[in-house]
């Protein structure tokens, strides 16, 4: 935890469950978080949603996008680090990422098409599909294509 704050992370800030390291019961010593998920005998880093939103709105505006984002992250189970967006012009499409503890969230519009591109990418204990009904809230797509791909796939 320290060297997160020495990197810049705030302090106030704590990694979620999904990242944190553990005390043994039997003698104090710290264990380290084997971060990798392990569902239905499968083992992997983590989960990613590749997302597209047609027919969406709220696309131009970089406030609104960074709030959709991180209530989206939020109820993935992760930990915002930090967000960069950025506010294109003439037609007004936002690109920008959340840094998360556990990988990341991306986002690129074109509002002139009514249409984004998003990536959701977590491991650990988060679940990248509660993130979906947010995002259905925040951007009122008429259509969600959906993909999703294990990384760091073991067997």
């Amino acid at each position: 935890m320290d060297s997160l704050v020495r990197l810049g992370m705030n302090s106030d800030v704590l990694p979620s469950d999904a990242q944190t390291t553990h005390a043994s019961a039997d003698n104090g010593a710290v264990e380290q978080k084997d971060y990798f998920v392990e569902r239905n005998g499968v083992r992997y880093a983590g989960t990613h949603l590749i997302i597209d939103l047609w027919g969406a709105t709220n696309l131009d505006d970089p406030g609104h996008i960074d709030a959709v984002l991180r209530e989206g992250a939020i109820a993935t189970g992760a930990t915002i680090l930090h967000g960069h967006f950025h506010h294109f012009s003439p037609n007004g499409g936002v690109s920008g990422v959340l840094v998360l503890a556990e990988s990341h969230v991306s986002i690129h519009t074109w509002p002139e098409r009514d249409y984004a591109a998003l990536d959701i990418f977590v491991c650990g204990d988060c679940d990248p599909y509660k993130a979906i009904p947010v995002l259905k809230r925040g951007f009122l797509p008429e259509r969600v294509q959906l993909a999703e791909h294990k990384r760091g796939l073991i067997g």
